[in-house]
């Protein structure tokens, strides 16, 4: 596991970004997993950016968002497809039928869940994807508790994650109560994870993730079982870990060898 400490968000965020552009120059028709949430979005402003000042191209791009929620229309401002399609998509030159986001009116859960993970192996599996970590430690929509080899499947929604997403709509009761999410296994298969997390409200759960015993109730923890995970960080959120040093030790020696050390 790679962890970069960066001063800022932004300069977390451009370092991932450098990620990102890297793999897309090594693999024009790059499977991209991708996810929502206030975290991700200064690499979105990135991605925008590098495309419309250096004419990074995502027109063979393929996209497979995390999760959405379950019961809200692609058009309703807090759905997800709402948000990749405003924050990322709109901005680029990707063929939006390349884009993919679970369909949270799904009338048939179980058999749009099942689709949605032949859709990933027909594409050939995520290339890279990225994630967040939520207050409880979770991934995707994975609460604690969920099973370390779960596939994409309806979840109910944890009161911790129900608290943390009030602030984007009018009033709590209006946050859904479910979601449609990819699950722990399906994120392990993926061939490379960036995981970006700012400020000091997530560096203890963080620090409990990448330093900690894995568990199920912290799904995130799950990630120290991938062979190729990024961890881009600012300084906030790097506060409560313990080996800081050999992160630092690492990045330097990576410097030298002209390679990535995971």
């Amino acid at each position: 596991m790679r962890v970069i400490i960066r001063k800022t968000y932004e300069e977390m965020s451009k370092e991932a970004a450098a990620l990102v552009k890297k793999r897309l120059q090594q693999k024009p028709n790059l499977v991209l997993g991708l996810a929502t949430g206030s975290t991700p979005l200064g690499l979105y402003r990135e991605l925008i950016r590098l495309h419309q000042e250096e004419n990074l191209s995502f027109k063979n791009v393929r996209t497979f968002n995390l999760d959405e929620y379950y019961g809200l229309a692609p058009t309703h401002q807090q759905s997800y497809r709402y948000f990749m399609d405003t924050n990322l998509f709109n901005h680029l030159d990707i063929d939006k039928k390349n884009t993919r986001v679970p369909d949270g009116m799904a009338a048939d859960v179980e058999a749009f869940c099942l689709a949605y993970e032949e859709a990933i192996r027909r594409s050939g599996g995520i290339d890279l994807q990225v994630l967040g970590i939520g207050g409880d430690g979770h991934i995707g929509f994975n609460e604690p508790g969920s099973s370390l080899a779960s596939r994409t499947r309806l979840v109910a929604l944890d009161e911790q994650t129900i608290n943390d997403n009030a602030r984007f709509f009018a009033r709590k009761e209006d946050v859904p109560r479910f979601a449609i999410t990819m699950g722990v296994g399906t994120v392990l298969e993926v061939r490379e994870i960036i995981l970006l997390v700012n400020g000091a409200k997530k560096a203890e759960i963080l620090a409990r993730a990448i330093e900690g015993p894995v568990t199920s109730l912290i799904s995130a923890s799950a990630l120290q079982f991938h062979q190729r995970v990024s961890v881009f960080l600012d300084e906030p959120a790097a506060s409560a870990l313990k080996r800081v040093a050999y992160y630092r030790f690492s990045e330097e020696a990576e410097k030298k060898i002209g390679r990535e050390i995971f």
